[in-house]
């Protein structure tokens, strides 16, 4: 679950590398433009390796589903300020993995959006499931 930032946590933060949890940004077709090392840190793949790549059939296949790349398109569609949290269960095989998933997209900057990943404190700490993604 996303924790508050007090303001001395906020005014720390420089980049996206700087956030206690994932941080993907995407173009509306879903190519990745900016992942934290937080995300790199935790699901075991490194920034080279997704850089440019789709981030829902590339990189995390298992939310190209109406629930997750359904709901992405789905927000896109406002032209709005925009932040959309849920929940969702990555199924990777070393167990499933509970997170908090939250989409924000800003009215100037219509052609990306970030999904934010917080890990929950009450899932064992399992990463990804050891997937390579195809070169």
């Amino acid at each position: 679950m996303f924790q508050p930032f007090d303001l001395e946590q906020a005014s720390a933060v420089r980049d996206v590398d700087d956030l206690p949890f994932g941080v993907i940004v995407v173009d509306r077709a879903g190519t990745i433009l900016e992942y934290n090392t937080y995300e790199s840190e935790m699901t075991g793949f490194s920034k080279e390796r997704v850089l440019g790549r789709n981030f829902f059939h590339d990189v995390a296949p298992c939310t190209a589903i109406k629930e997750f790349e359904g709901r992405f398109e789905s927000f896109l569609t406002s032209s709005a300020t925009s932040i959309e949290p849920f929940e969702f269960t990555f199924p990777f095989a070393k167990g499933p993995q509970r997170v908090s998933i939250v989409f924000v997209r800003l009215n100037f900057d219509s052609e990306r959006a970030t999904i934010c990943v917080a890990r929950r404190s009450d899932d064992s700490g399992a990463s990804h499931d050891g997937t390579e993604i195809p070169r």
